[in-house]
């Protein structure tokens, strides 16, 4: 069996190695009951050596468990019987879980998607937040931790929020986790224009372009009917002069 030496944030891993110890040995009731202190002069002769035995039993388990601590430890439970040792392990432990919780849940509540940020980076980190809550028995319905996931997101999922809503969509994370990313697929390529809208573009500029010529061309060609008119009349009236001079 390894030894494990308790440092104060391995409180499980040390205690596993206990009850097994303790299993072993067929003492894991001194990590239950209570040692309580004796009259001998106003108990039975079985009392008192069911009082002994446990007595031993607590001695020799309270030297294990204190010589498999850092001298830290050591000095705070050398006068800890098995049970309170235990005891006030599991109130630390809850104590500074509940601080720990806060934290995480503080940050997750908190945690937003980014401008520039991948989407799947995002998911994966806010999913991580929601494992270490499981990992400190905090029990966490997959549903909010959807409806979480769906609050972090930018204004720009905000139509694909609400056809996830509007039709009822049920999921699982990791489901919901590969819409995002092909949402997102989707968000980028309307944000780069593409052949299409370029295409659009380019016909809207020769049209312009177009008109304008188009006018320009009538234009002269409106001067040219014009001048080829006057000939004529210039023409004309030379001949009408000759005619009528009679020298």
């Amino acid at each position: 069996m390894s030894k494990v030496t308790l440092d104060g944030t391995n409180y499980n891993d040390w205690m596993c190695n206990i009850k097994m110890t303790l299993r072993y040995e067929g003492k894991e009731y001194v990590l239950e009951k209570q040692i309580v202190e004796i009259d001998e002069a106003n108990v039975t002769p079985k009392q008192t050596d069911s009082y002994k035995k446990h007595y031993d039993d607590v001695t020799k388990f309270d030297c294990i468990m204190v010589a498999t601590m850092i001298p830290k430890l050591k000095r705070l439970y050398v006068d800890y019987w098995p049970y309170n040792m235990n005891l006030d392990h599991v109130e630390k432990i809850h104590k500074r879980a509940h601080q720990e919780k806060y934290e995480v849940v503080k940050t997750l509540m908190t945690c937003k998607l980014k401008e520039g940020d991948y989407v799947c980076n995002h998911v994966q980190r806010m999913q991580r937040y929601v494992e270490h809550l499981e990992r400190i028995n905090v029990n966490f319905d997959e549903e909010l931790a959807i409806d979480l996931d769906l609050n972090s997101l930018l204004p720009c999922y905000d139509q694909f929020i609400l056809h996830y809503h509007l039709n009822n969509i049920k999921t699982i994370l990791t489901q919901l986790h590969n819409l995002l990313q092909i949402v997102e697929l989707g968000l980028k390529k309307n944000q780069t224009p593409n052949s299409t809208n370029a295409s659009i573009l380019t016909i809207g500029k020769n049209k312009g372009k177009e008109r304008k010529g188009a006018t320009k061309k009538n234009w002269k060609s409106v001067a040219h009917v014009g001048s080829s008119n006057n000939a004529p009349k210039a023409k004309s009236s030379s001949n009408i002069t000759s005619i009528s001079d009679p020298k």
